[in-house]
């Protein structure tokens, strides 16, 4: 009988965590989404080897970015402005560097929220942990103003990546296989 409450009390204690690899974003992510992180590594090594033959400026700001170390996600806050610029890899072009715009993550209690908020091609999603040194991304992309879908949507606007981190003011987020033009999407964040 005493048993009882102390279950009841931790299952709503399980049910409050935030969400984690291991756990919620499996329950969440859909089976194109799972397919395209399970091919990451050789959707990225096919984008980047068509990015060898890009213009040599862009492809040294690709190869910098890629050879800064990762660090962990912990112990950081992520929350607050950034500035953001996406990278296209592979593809219609072997590689495409767009100018900064702005991002903005917030934490609505349950985890890290993304939300670009200018430029024309939008994104607004979630963070799940997945390992101490990087997270995966559920996210839904959109057009200008257009209002965002909920995530699960739909091929069309569904988006799945992987967010690893440089520095306390520096991280970025892979999407491989993304729906529209290339074989590699990278929205680099600064502060």
């Amino acid at each position: 009988m005493i048993l009882r409450p102390l279950i009841a009390a931790l299952g709503l204690l399980c049910c409050s965590l935030p969400a984690l690899a291991d756990g919620q974003v499996q329950k969440l992510i859909t089976p194109a989404d799972k397919a395209r992180l399970d091919k990451y590594g050789d959707t990225r090594k096919a984008a980047l080897a068509e990015a060898k033959a890009a213009n040599p400026a862009e492809l040294k700001q690709l190869d910098t970015l890629l050879a800064k170390p990762l660090v962990a996600f912990s112990d950081k806050d992520l929350t607050g402005k950034w500035r953001c610029r996406t990278i296209k890899v592979g593809g219609l072009s072997p590689l495409v560097v767009y100018g900064w715009f702005k991002c903005r993550v917030t934490d609505d209690g349950s985890g890290w929220r993304l939300e670009k908020i200018s430029g024309s091609q939008r994104t607004q999603g979630r963070f799940f942990d997945d390992g101490d040194k990087r997270s995966i991304y559920l996210g839904s992309g959109s057009v200008n103003d257009d209002r965002a879908k909920p995530y699960g949507s739909g091929p069309q606007t569904d988006q799945v990546g992987y967010a690893f981190r440089n520095s306390a003011k520096e991280w970025r987020i892979e999407f491989p296989a993304p729906y529209y033009e290339s074989k590699l999407d990278i929205v680099e964040l600064k502060r």
